[in-house]
């Protein structure tokens, strides 16, 4: 879409929104902290129920810290009127611990006093603020232009063709602040929330519906179609979570029955070795008395045959009595040892002595007639060396 259809488009919407809607009245000044609570109670809820959650949470906690630190379950009970309070709770403690993490205080209004854009860079970087909390806090905390536009207002500015479907899901819609003076933001947003919050709470109000034909033609239809197909889409995303879930469940009873079988195979191996063992320890001393037996049986020697006894008998006695007279009357002699052969030394007339080797004379003994065998010979020689006289 073009930016002048767009600026024409906002501006219908705008002269309509004054025709059937009249403005509430000015939220009084609040400290920067708590324009941001204001917003995240706000946001999808009407005026009304956010100033009275507002109220409840300073009367029943003592300070923003005690809300902070508080449970969602806890919270949500005190902002229990408002459309969605647990998602309104979990707005304010997010927010509450974004801001405590970022300046370890409660106290922000000295970012009233720096830089626009600054400021609002810092509470871009907090991931509980959202676009809608972010908007409102820079229009009605610092002053500057932005209109927030919350989940309702957006479904009228798709349905009057005024945003797209990429557009609304990211939250900003372009040429908004330009069609729209900063000297009529806070009237305008005050009109179409109004406006998104009626028609949320029930599609068939007459006020809205007239509001959003009378900017384009044929808008409540596209309304009609758009909530349909949106529950077509909860239809299909409830069969799909179905699907998922019924798989996921037939995994788990797989896998349960693979354990059970895994088991049941674990206890039959068990089984069998328990089996094994108690069979081998019952055949156990049947081995140890057939070993024992074996061992008896080797340790006793069967008796000696007569035949066998006399032959070793015959062998031990001597065979005649003249061989045992014989060896007793054979005297062993023995063979002379060989005499040691002295030597002279002779001294000479040269410097250098001499020295000669003699012979050693080989003494053999005769062998006694007795004796079969003649006994080892024997030798002995010796060298001897001159020596220098003293």
């Amino acid at each position: 879409m073009s930016a002048s259809n767009r600026a024409s488009l906002i501006t219908k919407l705008f002269t309509a929104l004054k025709k059937h809607y009249t403005p509430t009245p000015q939220q009084p000044p609040r400290p920067l902290l708590e324009h941001m609570l204001y917003a995240s109670l706000l946001q999808d809820a009407p005026a009304e129920l956010a100033d009275e959650g507002m109220a409840k949470c300073e009367q029943d906690f003592f300070d923003w810290n005690e809300v902070r630190v508080t449970t969602i379950s806890e919270l949500s009970q005190v902002l229990s009127r408002l459309p969605d309070p647990v998602k309104a709770a979990t707005r304010v403690k997010s927010n509450l611990q974004s801001v405590f993490e970022e300046f370890y205080t409660f106290d922000i209004d000295h970012l009233k006093k720096d830089n626009l854009g600054k400021a609002v860079a810092k509470f871009e970087k907090m991931p509980g603020v959202t676009p809608f909390v972010l908007s409102y806090t820079v229009q009605h905390g610092l002053g500057g232009h932005s209109i927030p536009v919350d989940y309702s207002a957006m479904v009228i500015l798709m349905v009057t063709e005024i945003a797209s479907q990429p557009e609304a899901a990211g939250g900003k819609v372009p040429g908004l602040e330009r069609a729209i003076p900063k000297s009529k933001g806070i009237e305008f947003s005050d009109l179409l929330h109004q406006a998104g919050v009626a028609l949320s709470n029930s599609t068939k109000d007459k006020k809205a519906r007239a509001l959003v034909d009378e900017v384009a033609k044929g808008s409540s239809q596209r309304l009609d179609e758009w909530l349909s197909g949106k529950k077509a889409a909860k239809k299909r995303v409830a069969k799909r979570k179905a699907a998922q879930a019924q798989a996921a469940k037939e995994e788990a009873e797989l896998a349960a029955e693979e354990e059970k079988a895994a088991k049941s195979k674990k206890t039959s191996k068990s089984t069998k070795k328990s089996a094994s063992k108690t069979e081998a320890a019952a055949a156990q001393p049947a081995k140890d008395a057939k070993s024992t037996a074996k061992a008896k049986a080797k340790s006793v020697k069967p008796p000696k045959k007569a035949d066998e006894a006399e032959s070793e008998a015959a062998k031990k006695k001597p065979t005649t009595k003249k061989a045992t007279a014989a060896k007793k009357e054979t005297p062993t002699k023995k063979a002379p040892t060989p005499k040691k052969a002295s030597a002279a030394s002779k001294p000479t007339s040269t410097s250098q002595p001499t020295a000669k080797k003699k012979k050693t004379v080989k003494k053999s003994a005769k062998p006694l007639a007795s004796e079969p065998k003649a006994t080892s010979k024997k030798s002995n020689s010796r060298k001897l060396t001159k020596r220098k006289p003293r």
